[in-house]
């Protein structure tokens, strides 16, 4: 049973389903030289609905057969005798996004947010609730010079139109060209495909706003830039155009879950900046961590000179003036000038680190993120607050990947360095429960697997540049006992079973123009150095499967398949043997093994 397209895992059989391969040019525009930017790949599930005539009407009206659509079209051309979107204009005002979002509503989050945050809602004007707005551009018939070419399949209209229950859509970026396929499907090509001037790096779809009618994926590169585009409707919008919030290259981007507007970046000179897709880009300059505070005060009460931003203990927020903390999330005043009135991008400016940002992940609670970066450190923030919760340092080398378990209880990272670990961290606790040993090289990516993590035990994945596909499960009972006593903190107090509710002085929401000393000293310290090797237990693998080809660079564990990917985009689905019945909570099939025993 064992080959290139099946293992056996102790749960079932896996084996190859679907496959996506790059087409000859994707593949050329890669081997010609190094893969600066690898392949991502982000999935979403949305469920159509089976109604024969609403939804073929829907999506005819969508995609160029209303009768709307017909008038608009008979007028543009009549207007300037040429097919092209009154919408459209040319590169120079791609960046304008139209509406202000003084009167823009974000739903409720999973877990109640706290007055006057990145995340709460903006006033809504006269009571009304405010429309989600659509991307302003056509990217059929613009003349953006940053869109090279545009390719869909045939009869997408039709395609679309027919499908129902639901159907599992992926997005990846390869070379230059950014594509959207779905899963399981028999059609080779993808269902669109997008070839800019610069190089995708990252992208996200929002699960919150998903139908059959829109689908909002950002889209981050390598210039800095953002493009907000929904491939139902066939329309774009640029965010962050030329750079001019930041102009370093993207390294990921989320969307804030159950927010229909917010989402955040993070970039290589070790910012994370928070945007929203309605708003337009204003005029924001980053304030420098090292620079004295603004009025010309020392930064500290006996007078000593300003002391040295440092990453290890906190995150730099710069606040605009528009930003929900320093406006009060209230309206604006009246007599000031229109462009003190509408609030802009960014959202807010965190500087995490002195090096790339290569990565970070939302706790299920979505009060905090868990952001890892090149010096090594693992750095969980209150969102919310806008703070410095923790700093872990890795065991050796910068950090690669990093997962949050669906329950919030433990944080997975990777090293990435020579020592090829993964380490398991419990955020409650303060320390690191577990290490686990089976990698031969850099691991690429790790994500936890919902369907067989029932909150007493766990599975998760991993793959590496050994081509190595690992399967791993540990038990939170065993975790709790480390190999040896080894020195942290608990946690003094939660404010509910998903939040690590420590709060670290609240009233500094701006860190900027403030010193460290200007913190009080906590119980417990923000950094955490590493522990040796004899003071953290093993885990051993449950399974390893040598995979074949190219380098992987993706694992995602979706409920019908498990994804793999390679850094130059040829995708794999693995049919799961637990696709349509989830595990058991009872479940005895195997037990766990205490991994103080395996160390």
């Amino acid at each position: 049973m064992e080959n290139e397209s099946a293992f056996v895992a102790p749960e079932g059989v896996y084996s190859v389903t679907d496959e996506h391969k790059p087409n000859p040019a994707q593949l050329a525009a890669v081997s010609a030289g190094p893969c600066l930017y690898p392949t991502r790949v982000t999935n979403i599930v949305v469920k159509f609905v089976n109604s024969k005539q609403g939804a073929s009407q829907g999506f005819a009206n969508l995609l160029g057969g209303g009768k709307d659509v017909k008038k608009d079209k008979a007028a543009k051309e009549k207007d300037d005798g040429v097919s092209l979107s009154s919408s459209d204009t040319p590169d120079e005002a791609d960046g304008a996004l139209g509406q202000s979002t003084s009167a823009q509503e974000h739903p409720a989050s999973p877990a109640p947010l706290e007055p006057n945050t990145i995340f709460s809602s903006a006033p809504v004007a006269n009571g009304k609730k405010k429309s989600v707005a659509r991307p302003k551009h056509n990217i059929r018939t613009t003349s953006s010079t940053f869109i090279t070419r545009i390719q869909s399949s045939e009869g997408l209209t039709k395609t679309l139109a027919s499908k129902q229950g639901d159907v599992t859509f992926l997005f990846y970026n390869s070379a230059k060209a950014f594509s959207w396929v779905e899963a399981g499907s028999k059609a080779k090509e993808p269902l669109i495909r997008v070839t800019f001037s610069q190089h995708p790096t990252c992208h996200d779809v929002n699960t919150a706003t998903a139908s059959p009618e829109r689908l909002d994926v950002i889209i981050g590169f390598a210039t800095g830039d953002l493009v907000w585009f929904d491939p139902i409707t066939s329309r774009y919008a640029r965010l962050n155009k030329g750079g001019c919030i930041s102009s370093s290259p993207c390294t990921a981007v989320r969307w804030v879950p159950a927010s229909t507007t917010l989402f955040i970046v993070s970039h290589a000179d070790g910012t994370i900046v928070v945007y929203d897709k309605e708003r337009e880009d204003g005029v924001f300059t980053p304030q420098d961590p090292s620079a004295p505070a603004p009025d010309g005060s020392s930064g500290s009460e006996d007078g000593s000179s300003h002391r040295e931003w440092d990453p290890m203990d906190n995150i730099f927020v710069t606040m605009p003036p528009w930003h929900p903390v320093t406006s009060g999330a209230t309206a604006p005043t009246p007599g000031k000038g229109e462009k003190e009135k509408t609030a802009k991008n960014p959202v807010s400016h965190w500087r995490v680190s002195r090096r790339s940002v290569v990565d970070f992940v939302f706790s299920p609670d979505v009060k905090f993120v868990a952001a890892i970066s090149e010096d090594g450190c693992l750095r969980v923030i209150d969102a919310l607050q806008e703070q410095l919760v923790d700093c872990y340092s890795s065991y050796f080398g910068a950090l690669s990947c990093v997962a949050w378990s669906p329950d919030g209880r433990f944080i997975l990272a990777s090293t990435g360095g020579q020592d090829d670990l993964l380490t398991i961290f419990s955020p409650w606790e303060q320390r690191v429960v577990a290490r686990c040993q089976g990698h031969s090289s850099f691991v690429s990516a790790v994500a936890f697997d919902d369907l067989r993590s029932d909150g007493r035990t766990y599975r998760f994945g991993s793959v590496g540049e050994d081509n190595k596909l690992i399967l791993w499960d540990f038990s939170s009972g065993a975790l709790h006992r480390p190999k040896l006593q080894a020195s942290h903190h608990h946690r003094m107090s939660m404010s509910s079973s998903l939040s690590l509710a420590y709060k670290r002085d609240q009233s500094a929401h701006n860190l900027s123009g403030m010193s460290s000393s200007g913190f009080d000293l906590d119980v417990s310290p923000r950094y955490h150095p590493a522990p040796s090797r004899n003071e953290v237990s093993v885990v051993q693998p449950v399974l390893v499967k040598q995979l074949e080809g190219d380098l992987p660079s993706v694992l995602q564990f979706l409920p019908k398949y498990m994804l793999t990917s390679t850094k130059n985009g040829y995708i794999k689905l693995w049919i799961r043997p637990l696709a349509l019945r989830p595990r058991p909570k009872s479940s005895k099939s195997q037990p766990l093994p205490d991994i103080s025993d395996l160390s």
